[in-house]
């Protein structure tokens, strides 16, 4: 005969099975059994409960305003029980509700309407079920919205002072044989900046003589220069190890062989010195931003401009596209999903807009998509990061750099952006404008929208210091009239402080919304003294507009200016010795914007057109087409000295959208429509798409072809967590005891750092958390990160999120929940690893909800079997460690639902 107890224990379960069934609270057959023994209440998810509420009832009552958590509506159906089992109970009840409004929302053919009023529900009920978790007390176990860990350490890190800069690759082959990027007139000067003064060091590898140039003995050189000056600075070399690479051209795909070793030059800064690098022969630099491949992987590429006094450019190792004038190439950082707009600092860096869908190495985002302002200098180098810090979705689409080194960043932004602050809408886009200084720290932030979605197309300077922001909005901007359709918007915003002592703020002083009753946008604007232009898309048609700006920068419209049916788009407007200049794409070959110089060659071509100052049609307009047969687009534009630059793509005629895509750098005449300049390139897989274009006046020397940057290297980065990190400015998240109780909230100030955040932490824990800041040795280069542990003999505590909108623990990469002894065996931990970023805005992320809610449905259900009589060891069902998997509790489920029919 088969022993029940047995079999089921093979199970990881016991002959009582009420954990999963329910308590028994009838007798078990109608033949006179003796009726078991009730050991504790009816779970509301059992078969026995006899008030489950209907799915529809739920979403019905918490529409209604009902409370997703509530204790007093929980009924324990046996005497003296714990409390603990109406707190979980109510817990799992607030778990059934949220599920259920996200299984409303999955309905197919549901209102937009009853859509956005389930997902606020869902958001609110969310942070109310938060709120009780973070002050609930049990008695017997111990239950937190994140997991359970013994030590947590922050997925954000800093890297240490470095002590060495090392370059890309500038060499491949022996170290015995000449370097190609030392050959011709290679000049340059080291410049070592000290307490006392800076002293500059004259590098001329033509004083080397008849002594060939190879890696050793040009180092050699070097150190010479540098000991004869009395500094303590010295030059190296190190290996690079070399990978095979895959890349696809011409429809097939190569594989290059790993090549020969490939060696960089290393320079390690003497203690106080501060190392930097100039070249007196310059010429201009070009840069490109671009997407390559399938996926659109992110590039910066450097094209050194013709004329100027640099030395001609060379091809630099490992660069299969390479096309001439090139002079570097980087690759964008994992995770970078689009990059639409580029600018060149006044020191000749490059500050790159991109949308991240996920976080860079060792800096986490908040949300699902946030935007990166990286700076990059004149070698390629990323230097600096710094996160918008969305908690929902943002997108990049314009930046501005300021002479005084100001960085302004304009787009959207859906979700909470400041804290506390998600708009009127929490699932409609609206429009930011955020201004940083020189260094990357925020100055200020502006969120303003319409009540239907909006974005921020286009942000500049003006030459008052006000920052004037255009966009295109689906209803009224504040204060303003819709006009039909998609409607054009123009901003102004004046810094000043808010209070007497307070910081600098950004002050809408204007908001105008113009276009027509069909749909419309602001593609391109620019500022020239008292007149702003703008260019863009009208219900079809490509038109500009001028307005005059007063003395408190309040734009007037003065002159309108259409050019005809667009059929494309619009890439820049700019002034140039008072004409304005407008550049895009266009099908058609007879825009009506003067005389034409080139005529249009087919499909789409990219046109120029030179306009009077007053908008007004005059003999000296003048309209280029530039292009082939096929369709040609133009991605961004920029002019200097007469001259337009412009990048696009090519692609042959009758061409399809997975046919070979060819990039291009040109230069046009502004005056004659002239050619003069055009390079085209390739990129992996056949597929590239440039997306912006900047140039950096005297940016390009010989210092590219040896992979130094201009200015100081080695520059410490900010410490502050308000820079370095997604964090805001009053971000928050909690801390309370280990048994439950009074949570305890930590905020991130403007000038905390990872070791302030420590002290933080200790405090607000009562001294149960011990907080340090370590160095992670394990990465190159080393790192620091923030660990916490439970502090000796102490029982540790829980940390919480903060709420959506203000969460820092997602900035910094914690992962909330209890840290302590994981190990002690008195009282039992249960995670529901519910992030409070749960949504249902959309398809992927009502499914997400859905999942996630089930699993910390099932850790409930875990902590019940925990607090009833035990036989053999439960824990956490997230983890599965120490208990039946999924698949045995269903075999336990199907093994006594049989025993019970024998039994009958």
């Amino acid at each position: 005969m088969i022993n029940n107890s047995y079999l089921l224990g093979l199970y990881g379960g016991t002959t009582d099975t009420s954990s999963l069934f329910g308590a028994q609270t009838s007798a078990q057959t109608s033949q006179g059994a003796a009726k078991a023994k009730q050991t504790q209440p009816t779970a509301p998810w059992s078969s026995k409960a006899t008030t489950a509420p209907k799915a529809s009832d739920m979403v019905r009552a918490a529409l209604g305003g009902r409370r997703i958590v509530d204790e007093s509506a929980v009924n324990l159906d046996l005497a003296g029980a714990s409390a603990d089992y109406r707190k979980l109970f109510a817990t799992y009840q607030a778990l059934n509700t949220l599920s259920a409004l996200a299984d409303r929302a999955n309905v197919k053919g549901l209102s937009a309407a009853e859509a956005g009023q389930v997902a606020k529900r869902f958001a609110s009920g969310l942070a109310e079920l938060s709120d009780y978790l973070k002050t609930s007390k049990f008695e017997d176990l111990r239950l937190v919205q994140g997991v359970s860990q013994s030590k947590v350490k922050t997925g954000f890190a800093q890297e240490k002072a470095p002590s060495s800069f090392v370059t890309q690759p500038i060499h491949d082959g022996a170290l015995s044989d000449p370097v190609k990027a030392f050959e011709g007139d290679v000049k340059f000067a080291m410049t070592i900046r000290t307490a006392v003064g800076t002293r500059s060091v004259d590098i001329d590898l033509s004083d080397m003589g008849a002594t060939p140039r190879t890696m050793d003995n040009v180092i050699a050189h070097i150190n010479d220069s540098l000991e004869n000056a009395g500094v303590a600075t010295r030059v190296g070399r190190e290996a690079i190890e070399v990978q095979p690479k895959t890349i696809k051209s011409g429809g097939k795909t190569i594989t290059l062989p790993a090549g020969p070793d490939q060696w960089a030059l290393k320079i390690w800064g003497g203690v106080g010195e501060t190392v930097g690098f100039t070249a007196a022969a310059a010429s201009d630099a070009v840069y490109v931003t671009q997407g390559v491949g399938a996926k659109g992987a992110g590039q910066l590429l450097k094209f050194q401009a013709d004329g100027g006094a640099a030395p001609a450019a060379q091809q630099g190792v490992d660069d299969p596209f390479w096309v001439a004038d090139r002079v570097g190439h980087t690759d964008l950082p994992d995770g970078v999903a689009a990059v639409r707009a580029s600018a060149t600092a006044p020191d000749g860096s490059v500050w790159v807009v991109a949308d991240l869908t996920e976080g860079l190495d060792n800096q986490p985002i908040k949300g699902a998509r946030d935007v990166a302002l990286m700076k990059y200098d004149s070698a390629g180098n990323l230097t600096q990061t710094k996160l918008l810090g969305a908690a929902g979705s943002a997108n990049g689409f314009s930046i501005a750099v300021d002479a005084d080194g100001r960085v302004a960043v304009a787009g959207s932004v859906t979700g909470a952006l400041e804290p506390s602050k998600s708009g009127d809408v929490a699932t409609v886009a609206d429009s930011f404008v955020t201004v940083f200084d020189d260094t990357g720290k925020e100055l200020w932030t502006q969120r303003r929208g319409a009540k239907a979605a909006d974005e921020a197309t286009e942000v500049r300077f003006g030459d008052d210091g006000r920052v004037y922001v255009a966009g295109r909005a689906k209803s009224a901007m504040p204060g303003q009239a819709a006009l039909g359709g998609w409607d054009s918007y123009l901003q102004t915003f004046e810094e000043r402080p808010l209070t007497v002592i307070g910081p600098v703020a950004g002050v809408n002083v204007s908001t105008l919304q113009f276009g027509s009753s069909g749909d419309d946008s602001v593609q391109a604007m620019t500022v020239s003294g008292s007149d702003l232009y703008t260019a863009g898309v009208e219900n079809g048609r490509a038109v500009v507009r001028r307005f005059t700006l007063d003395a408190a920068g309040i734009p007037t419209l003065a002159a309108t200016r259409d050019l005809g049916l667009l059929s494309g788009s619009v890439a820049g407007v700019s002034v140039e010795n008072g004409r304005v200049v407008v550049t895009g794409q266009t099908d058609n070959a007879a825009l009506d914007a003067g005389t034409v110089t080139n005529p249009h060659a087919g499909g789409t071509d990219v046109f120029v057109a030179s306009l009077s100052g007053d908008l007004q049609a005059g003999a000296g307009d003048r309209l280029t087409y530039f292009g082939g047969s096929g369709n040609d687009t133009a991605a961004d534009v920029k002019i200097k000295d007469g001259k337009v630059w412009i990048t696009g793509t090519n692609r042959d005629a009758g061409a399809s959208k997975t046919d070979p895509t060819r990039a291009y750098l040109a230069r046009l005449d502004l005056a004659s429509g002239a050619v003069e300049y055009n390079r085209t390139w390739r990129g992996d897989g056949d597929q590239v798409t440039p997306t912006s274009l900047s140039i950096a006046e005297g940016g390009a020397s010989v210092l590219d072809r040896l992979g130094l940057p201009q200015g100081e290297i080695m520059q410490a980065e900010s410490k502050l967590l308000t820079v370095a990190t997604a964090a805001r400015v009053g971000d928050q998240f909690s801390i309370s005891p280990a048994g439950g109780g009074r949570a305890v909230t930590v905020t991130i100030d403007a000038k905390d750092t990872l070791d302030t955040l420590a002290k933080k932490i200790m405090t607000a824990s009562n001294r149960q958390l011990k907080a340090t800041v370590i160095t992670d040795s394990k990465v190159v280069p080393p790192v620091q990160r923030l660990q916490i542990v439970a502090a000796d003999n102490k029982a540790g505590a829980v940390i919480s999120a903060g709420a959506v909108g203000k969460d820092a623990l997602a900035a910094l990469g914690l992962s909330p929940g209890f840290v302590g002894n994981t190990a002690d065996k008195s009282i039992k931990t249960f995670g529901l690893n519910l992030a409070n970023t749960l949504n249902l805005n959309d398809p992927a992320s009502i499914k997400a909800a859905t999942e996630a809610l089930a699993q910390a449905m099932t850790a409930v259900r875990s902590a019940y079997r925990a607090l009833g009589p035990q036989t053999t060891p439960q824990t956490n069902s997230q983890t599965g460690k120490g208990a039946s998997t999924a698949y045995q509790q269903t075999q336990l489920a199907n093994f006594q639902a049989a025993l019970n029919r024998l039994s009958a």
